[in-house]
C-alpha cells in the first residue's frame, strides 16, 4: 500500500478546548479555545484542499472536538465533499444520547477513550467521572449504529488491567481497538509509561487479542504489525488472564496491515493550522493558511524519506523498513531525529 499521493488518515485538531484535563495530554488541552483556531470558513477550505486527496479519512479531534459551537457544520460540509467523517470527542458529559444521535447524522466513526477496566484507574488519568462517560458513550453509539472504537493507552496503572479491558470491550460489543503506545509530548511523561522491557509482553498480548475476534490498530508501535507476520505462540501473564478471562481463540492471528507510519498515510493538521507528520512528532511542516495540505504532504523532503525508509540505525536495515519502520515520533522524542532508529523496538 503505496502512501506517495495522499495519506490514509488526516488528523485535524479543531480546538484545544476541552473540559478535561487528562494527565498525559498530547495537546496540553486547556478549558477555553486558544486564540488563532482556523475559523469556520478557513476549516470549510481546508476541508475543500484535503478532498482533493480523494476518499480519505478526516478525524475530528481536539482537545474535545465538541467544544466548537461548528463542529457539526463542519463534519456535514466534510461529508457532503464526499469524505469519510470520524470524530474523538472526550469522554465527558458533553456525550448524551441528543449529542451521539447528531454525530451519528456525519460520521461513520466515533472513537472513545478507555484507559481502565475500572474507574479508578481511567479517572486517576482523565477525571473523575469520565470513566462513566466513556462506558455510556459507547454504548449509546453502538446502540445509534456508529462504528465505535476504543482507544487505549498503555500505561504504568492499566498494565495489568488489559485483559479485563478486552474483556469490557467484547462484552460492549466493540470491534476495535487502538492502542497508543506513549510518547513524551504535551502533557504525556515518562513516568506514566511501562518499563520498555514490557514492550514485547504487550505486543505479543496484542497478537493474541486478534485471535478474539477483535481488529487491533496500535499507535506508535508499528513494530506490532512485525509481530502478527512472524508470530508462532507465546505466554505470558497477559495471555494467560486472557485465556482465564475469555477461553481459547476463536480463530488465527490477523495478519492484516495498513502500514502507515507518522507522516506516511498519516498527517496531522493543528487548531491554527500548523501541519505536522503526526499529532506525536512535533515537527512543524508547513501551515494550510499559506499551503495547500495536499502540496506539504507530497513535497514535504521529510515526508518523503520516511515514506521511502531512508532511516537511520537498525530501522534503515531492518527487513520490516517497508510494513513498520518505527515510531518517528519515538526517534525523535528520544534521539531529536525523526529519521533515527526506533528505541523502542525489541526486534
Amino acid at each position: 500500500m503505496s502512501f506517495e499521493r495522499a495519506p490514509h488518515l488526516v488528523f485535524w485538531e479543531v480546538t484545544k478546548a476541552c473540559p478535561l484535563t487528562c494527565k498525559h495530554c498530547r495537546a496540553n488541552a486547556i478549558n477555553k479555545p486558544l486564540p488563532g483556531e482556523l475559523s469556520t470558513i478557513e476549516g470549510k477550505r481546508l476541508l475543500e484542499d484535503i478532498s482533493n486527496f480523494g476518499k480519505v479519512v478526516v478525524v475530528f479531534t481536539g482537545g474535545d472536538p465538541l467544544s466548537r459551537d461548528d463542529i457539526f457544520e463542519l463534519m456535514d460540509y466534510a461529508k457532503s465533499l464526499g469524505l469519510i467523517v470520524s470524530i474523538a470527542p472526550s469522554p465527558s458529559y458533553r456525550l448524551n444520547e441528543d449529542m451521539i444521535r447528531k454525530i451519528k447524522e456525519f460520521a461513520l466513526y466515533m472513537s472513545i477513550s478507555l484507559d481502565g477496566a475500572k474507574a479508578e484507574t481511567h479517572d486517576w488519568l482523565r477525571g473523575l467521572g469520565s470513566y462513566k462517560h466513556a462506558i455510556n458513550s459507547i454504548k449509546m453509539g453502538l446502540d445509534y449504529g456508529l462504528q465505535v472504537q476504543v482507544n487505549t493507552l498503555i500505561w504504568k496503572k492499566n498494565y495489568y488491567e488489559l485483559p479485563e479491558i478486552v474483556r469490557l470491550i467484547k462484552e460492549l460489543g466493540v470491534r476495535i481497538w487502538e492502542v497508543f503506545f506513549l510518547i513524551p509530548v504535551g502533557r504525556g511523561t515518562i513516568e506514566l509509561d511501562i518499563p520498555k522491557e514490557k514492550y514485547k509482553e504487550v505486543i505479543d498480548f496484542l497478537v493474541e487479542v486478534t485471535r478474539y475476534d477483535i481488529t487491533v490498530r496500535t499507535v506508535e508501535a508499528p513494530f506490532f504489525r512485525r509481530a502478527k507476520l512472524e508470530y508462532s505462540g507465546s505466554n505470558n501473564e497477559l495471555i494467560e488472564k486472557l485465556r482465564e478471562l475469555l477461553g481459547k481463540p476463536v480463530k488465527d492471528v490477523d495478519k492484516s496491515i495498513i502500514p502507515t507510519r507518522d507522516g506516511s498515510g498519516v498527517i496531522f493538521i493543528a487548531y491554527n493550522g500548523d501541519v505536522y507528520p503526526s499529532g506525536f512528532l512535533p515537527i512543524v511542516l508547513g501551515n494550510v493558511r499559506r499551503e495547500s495540505i495536499v502540496k506539504i504532504y507530497r513535497e514535504s523532503e521529510l515526508l518523503k524519506m520516511i515514506r521511502m525508509g531512508k532511516l537511520n540505525g537498525k530501522c534503515g536495515i531492518c527487513k520490516y523498513n517497508n510494513i513498520c519502520g518505527g515510531s518517528r515520533a519515538r526517534a525523535f522524542a528520544i534521539f531529536n531525529d525523526p529519521l533515527a532508529e526506533d528505541p523502542a523496538c525489541p526486534y
